[in-house]
């Protein structure tokens, strides 16, 4: 094994023993926390889940990763799926992709209209908005990646029968639509960051160096114990009003 690896396997586990007594203060207060996952296809989403979720509590931790809406969820208000997964006092949720579906792929593949991406556009910073005065903590992750580290990962799930379920009818329009993603992505970010639930853009090219950057991102931002966690390495984890000439073009 080599250096690094033993570098990130102990840097890794004295993270996840602060998220334990981070998630253990989060209970004793009765905190209700909010983690979103969003980010092109590849950029390290299921992994980084993984290990945070790893030693936290399965019955105040759940992981929310919807499929495709039924048709009658498809007449609902556009929000109304995501709420009954809403974390409630002492839980802590991680949305696996979320509402933001209809900031990303929905336009961009044609899944919505244009007004319907409009109007979304409008209504998330306020429906965020009543979460956050609710006294939800509530963190947006933006899980960055280079166009050539994405495309090896993408054929790496091919060539991996472990791997399987990870491979989608979408990979293929991840390369050939980049520059739609690109845009949609740009705007989702300059739209949609407010101060009661500001995006945080993770440069995830480096999946390992990522991963400890994001979990010390989300225990600073959780506070308590966690506000002792070393900050984020500022080259990876930035905000996403730093961002312009940061992000994959």
């Amino acid at each position: 094994m080599s250096k690094k690896s033993d570098t990130y396997d102990a840097d890794l586990e004295q993270l996840q023993v602060l998220l334990v007594e981070t998630q253990h203060w989060t209970i004793e207060q009765g905190r209700k926390t909010l983690i979103i996952f969003e980010g092109r296809d590849s950029a390290g989403k299921d992994g980084a889940i993984k290990r945070i979720i790893e030693y936290m509590s399965p019955r105040q931790t759940r992981v929310v990763a919807l499929s495709k809406p039924t048709e009658r969820e498809t007449s609902q208000w556009y929000f109304q799926r995501y709420v009954p997964h809403l974390p409630a006092d002492c839980e802590t949720v991680l949305f696996n992709r979320s509402w933001y579906n209809r900031a990303g792929v929905e336009p961009v593949m044609g899944f919505c209209t244009p007004e319907q991406h409009v109007q979304f556009l409008s209504d998330a910073p306020l429906f965020e908005r009543m979460l956050a005065d609710d006294g939800m903590t509530l963190i947006k992750l933006w899980l960055d990646i280079s166009k050539v580290e994405q495309a090896r990962r993408l054929a790496e799930r091919i060539q991996d029968p472990l791997k399987r379920f990870k491979v989608s009818p979408l990979d293929a329009e991840a390369q050939a639509r980049w520059e739609d993603y690109s845009k949609a992505r740009d705007r989702m970010l300059d739209e949609t960051d407010h101060n009661h639930a500001p995006w945080t853009v993770v440069a995830t090219d480096d999946k390992k160096a990522a991963r400890l950057n994001i979990i010390r991102h989300i225990l600073r931002s959780i506070g308590g114990p966690g506000a002792a966690a070393e900050a984020p390495d500022e080259t990876i984890v930035f905000p996403a009003s730093k961002s312009k000439g940061r992000l994959a073009p």
